[in-house]
């Protein structure tokens, strides 16, 4: 397998390299007369504006590269523009055209970046440019000079409408204009917004930030502007359908109607005669419009998800809250929530009545899904079946319940296990619901503000495996809320597994389960019962940020209140030759604590590429009950999402290597990694990436079994293996195919002080200097 996949990465490697060199001839279709734009340029004399804030308004881009190569221009110019259909056609279609260097658009370019220096209050900036032509191909350099920027002295109101001047002074500590700091148009427009916001959180439903006007007076010495800052009055048509100015109005809340089960299609098609279809039923100052004797999902469920109440005065930012908890449900496919302004003012009253309108259209209750995976890992194919069955209001309290049911089956090679084949079978039920249960009692506030939910989950998972066959069977139950938009709390007070091995290899056990102790007490039925608390901060979720972070961090500990229950009952332990633990319904349970990090950060370069890193750190430490940690709670490498260049559980522990690579299934109760992936788009659905990946396992306690395996700090950094790679992706927007190959660069199973492989020939009991991933999804 190893020869097999050096060849194909060979055939893959020239077809790359192909593109490559094609694309150093750059110029092949530019036409005669004509030069192709090769980079563009800025220098800037001061530091307080970036490059990178300069480049969006350069009109004109060279074509894009790759590791400094145009890669796609490469693919434009492998076609033969004579050939309209077949392979040209498609190249030319994947490729880009070569950018033509124009002087009017980079004339154009030096305009918007003027403009835009001058919107940062370098208003005497000087812009000019430079053309390099050479080879049939021009460089743009574009200098900038900048004085001092005018700062703003004074901020001056005129605001026409009392009631908006006392709503706007109220929050004048919020302003985002500051005396003394350099002018900036960006703050003018986000001042206007959050003003707008402000005011018609207020009640003032018509505001908008077409109301509000900047006039900048720069006359003033010292390079130095004054700022009015005006809010004009509102414009209504009076009498005669002439336009007459007037103050703003302010508006309440008169009536909200709910429409739980909304279908827009048939309000569409069937106009008056839809709604007659419906019953208005009251239910605590709001109104119902449902199909008579139709319950889609409980009222006080969706009273708890609203931020609007009658009789209140209009809030924008509570509309917005609302429309948000109500999609949260995961009940709806479509929330809408609409205005209608009432024709009746009350007497002596300065403001008027909004009616609220909320139509919600629900997902289908129930769902049937069936689910075929394929793998590839090593060259070992494999395939799984799920099953799986939906309801998301199953109680009529939007209950998230599913039942998943899976079957799998994997070759494997014979020269790796002797065993041909794995199977797998297992079911999972889960049940979520939008609030706590006992013993927490939340207010209605509570649950508007933070989401909560509760989990209750059951699973039994059957392994007939190359060497042993395992059960495994758990039940968890958690609550779960959200901090904010970005952060998540996860508790599970209680989870329970019960794993046995009822069949291990005789071979197997032999030869590598006996030959470790510690493996003896990690091939143990076991029953672990404990708690876990998990933390999530994601940024990913902003599309249009440029730098996104992604952290978690978990903590779990198991067998410590069972320990102390054992203790305080008097229960005597069982003892054998190494060591003395209790059992409860005569099975032996973990005592441990673990812990890990996980961390990303994802810098998006250009249009067609971004860099993303990530570190993993993690620990577990078994303790009084228990000599290891169980099987399910140790760290391994390799594979799909660890280090590429191994396959599945090969790497370590630290330096150590197994006698023969017979059975692979190597475990630690330490892992540090580290990786580098850099990802670029290629052509249609079509991406590619070069990857580093960094780290290894280690046992936490001496292992005269497997010399090498223990964690030291004034070694562990002799223990790092190295692999590094490229793969290929295939985005299908609802699903990503991807394939990997890694290489071994850095090996600590290698004897003496070098382990770099570089050109060292990896010998077959270290699995070959190839690994091939075939999986679903970015590795992170």
């Amino acid at each position: 397998m190893p020869d097999k996949i050096k060849k194909n990465s060979h055939k893959t490697a020239i077809g790359i390299i192909a593109v490559f060199i094609i694309s150093c001839n750059p110029t092949k279709y530019v036409p005669q007369d004509e030069t192709l734009l090769d980079r563009n340029f800025v220098k800037i004399n001061r530091e307080s504006v970036k490059k990178g804030d300069i480049y969006p308004y350069i009109r004109q881009k060279p074509n894009k590269r790759i590791f400094g190569a145009r890669f796609h221009l490469g693919l434009y110019n492998l076609s033969n523009l004579k050939k309209e259909k077949g392979i040209h056609n498609y190249l030319r279609n994947i490729g880009e055209e070569p950018v033509i260097f124009d002087r009017n658009t980079v004339n154009k370019s030096t305009e918007q970046i003027k403009s835009f220096l001058v919107s940062k209050g370098y208003f005497d900036a000087r812009v000019s440019e430079t053309i390099e032509t050479a080879k049939k191909q021009s460089k743009v350099y574009y200098d900038i000079n900048l004085n001092e920027p005018y700062k703003v002295r004074n901020i001056i109101y005129d605001i026409e409408d009392t009631t908006i001047a006392k709503i706007a002074f109220i929050d004048s500590s919020a302003c985002l204009i500051e005396r003394g700091k350099p002018y900036d148009a960006e703050k003018l427009q986000a001042e206007r917004e959050r003003l707008e916001r402000f005011v018609r959180d207020h009640g003032f439903y018509n505001f908008s930030a077409d109301h509000i006007y900047f006039r900048i007076d720069s006359t003033v010495s010292g390079r130095q502007v004054d700022i009015i800052y005006g809010v004009k009055n509102a414009v209504r048509i009076g009498p005669l359908n002439k336009p007459v100015v007037m103050p703003h109005l302010q508006y309440r809340i008169r009536n909200i109607y709910i429409y739980p089960d909304f279908n827009p299609r048939d309000f569409l098609t069937g106009g008056a005669d839809y709604q007659k279809g419906f019953d208005t039923i009251s239910y605590k100052g709001y109104y119902f419009i449902i199909r008579p004797g139709k319950v889609f999902i409980k009222y006080d469920l969706l009273l708890q998800s609203l931020y609007l109440r009658p009789g209140f005065t209009f809030n924008q930012s509570n509309t917005e809250r609302s429309h948000a908890k109500l999609m949260a449900l995961k009940s709806y496919r479509l929330v809408n929530i609409l205005y209608n302004e009432a024709e009746d003012m009350p007497a002596g009253s300065d403001y008027r009545y909004l009616d609220c309108i909320i139509q919600l259209t629900p997902v289908s209750r129930q769902s049937f899904t069936v689910e075929l995976e394929g793998t590839n890992s090593g060259g070992n194919l494999g395939g799984a079946l799920n099953f799986i069955y939906q309801n998301r209001n199953l109680l009529h309290g939007a209950e998230q319940f599913s039942l998943k049911l899976r079957g799998a089956y994997e070759t494997f090679s014979q020269a790796v296990t002797g065993i041909k084949s794995t199977e797998e079978l297992g079911a999972e039920m889960s049940l979520r619901l939008p609030k706590f249960l006992l013993p927490f009692v939340e207010s209605e506030n509570f649950i508007r503000k933070y989401t909560p939910s509760t989990t209750v989950q059951a699973i039994y998972n059957y392994q007939n495996l190359p060497v042993y066959t395992r059960t495994l069977a758990n039940a968890s139950f958690g609550y779960q809320w959200n901090q904010d938009a970005y952060r998540t709390h996860m508790i599970y007070p209680l989870q329970m597994n019960l794993v046995k091995i009822p069949y291990i290899e005789p071979d197997y056990y032999a030869n590598v389960i006996e030959q470790s102790s510690y493996l003896i007490n990690s091939y143990k039925n076991i029953l672990i019962a404990g708690g876990s608390y998990s933390y999530i901060f994601n940024r990913q979720k902003i599309r249009r940020s440029r730098n996104n972070w992604f952290l978690r961090v978990n903590a779990e500990a198991s067998g410590n209140i069972l320990r102390g229950i054992m203790r305080l009952s008097g229960a005597d332990p069982v003892s054998d030759s190494v060591t003395s633990y209790y059992k409860i319904f005569d099975q032996p349970f973990a005592q441990y604590v673990k812990g890990d990090v996980d961390v990303r950060y994802n810098r998006t370069i250009n249009d067609v590429s971004s860099i993303v890193f990530r570190g993993f750190a993690g620990a577990g430490f078994p303790y009084r009950n228990s000599l290891a940690m169980p099987f399910e709670k140790q760290y391994f490498e390799g594979g799909a999402n660890g280090i590429r260049g191994w396959q599945v559980r090969s790497l370590g522990p630290g330096s150590y290597s197994p006698p023969t690579a017979k059975y692979i299934n190597q475990t630690g109760d330490i892992k540090l990694e580290a990786n580098m992936e850099y990802r670029f788009k290629l052509a249609w659905i079509l991406e590619g990436a070069v990857f580093v990946d960094a780290g290894n396992i280690w046992a936490i306690r001496d292992d005269p079994d497997r010399p090498g395996a223990k964690f030291s700090f004034d070694k562990f950094q002799n223990d790092i293996a190295v692999g590094a790679g490229f793969g290929m992706r295939f985005d299908l927007k609802f699903v990503v195919l991807r394939t990997d190959l890694g290489f071994k660069i850095r090996d600590p199973r290698l004897t003496g002080s070098d382990k770099w492989i570089f050109t060292r020939e990896a010998s077959a009991a270290q699995g070959g200097n190839a690994a091939l991933v075939i999986a679903i999804g970015y590795p992170f």
